[in-house]
């Protein structure tokens, strides 16, 4: 079957630009599916660390194949909060994904070829009926580089910090400004300097830099370019 491609809207852009809650705002206000790329990539983070697959830096081939195959990735939408979650082999992982210590070993593990092999199939045949806004690091270069569009969003390293440090203040976690700030720093370097699918704007991806911008603003810029977009299909 053709995808959709047009129906297609890929959110890049480095970690705690708040990629996530643009695309699931901009999702709700076209009656789209939202998906979390990053999500399944946290979620097979846990998977490794829960079952001491980094204990030496890397998993083995023969381990690698076998714990892939017995990951099971799915977005359940919670009726009580009418936000999607991620579950984990039939688990609810959605706060468990978000801490510091998947955080320290995410980038490393998006590295792995057989995991983007697999993370980038999934996300393919989510979207293949289009309708979908989707977030990650390569949406728009690897998984769906015919999108009908493309937003690569950035934001000063210090104001990301300060972010995702009230983010997870906010949800009761004991963490250090520094800590988060080295963590994104450290992030930032390897999603642009890994092998397999860098970090990189789309030569045709619009560029949305929010370090002084509210969400409402970030949301009326959208609404403007999807205005724009709207008109030059009409004609």
């Amino acid at each position: 079957m053709k995808m959709n491609l047009a129906c297609i809207i890929a959110v890049d852009g480095y970690s705690s630009c708040g990629k996530s809650t643009f695309a699931r705002l901009i999702a709700k206000k076209l009656n789209f599916v939202y998906i979390d790329s990053g999500a399944m990539y946290r979620a097979v983070a846990l998977y490794f660390l829960k079952h001491d697959l980094l204990s030496h830096g890397k998993p083995g081939q023969l381990r690698l194949k076998n714990a892939l195959g017995d990951i099971h990735i799915s977005f359940i939408l919670d009726a009580t909060t009418g936000l999607q979650e991620t579950w984990l082999n039939g688990s609810n992982v959605e706060s468990d994904i978000r801490g510091i210590e998947v955080s320290a070993v995410v980038s490393r593990i998006s590295q792995i070829k057989e995991v983007r092999e697999k993370m980038v199939g999934l996300q393919r045949n989510i979207g293949e009926q289009g309708g979908v806004v989707m977030d990650g690091r390569d949406i728009g270069t690897v998984v769906f580089p015919k999108a009908g569009l493309k937003i690569f969003m950035t934001a000063d390293l210090e104001v990301r910090a300060m972010r995702r440090y009230q983010e997870l203040i906010g949800k009761g976690m004991e963490v250090q400004l520094g800590e988060i700030r080295e963590n994104l720093r450290m992030r930032d370097h390897e999603d642009e300097n890994r092998i397999e699918s860098p970090l990189r704007k789309a030569p045709d991806a619009v560029i949305l830099d929010n370090s002084h911008m509210t969400i409402d603003q970030q949301m009326e810029w959208f609404g403007d370019l999807w205005n724009k977009i709207e008109k030059r299909h009409e004609h």
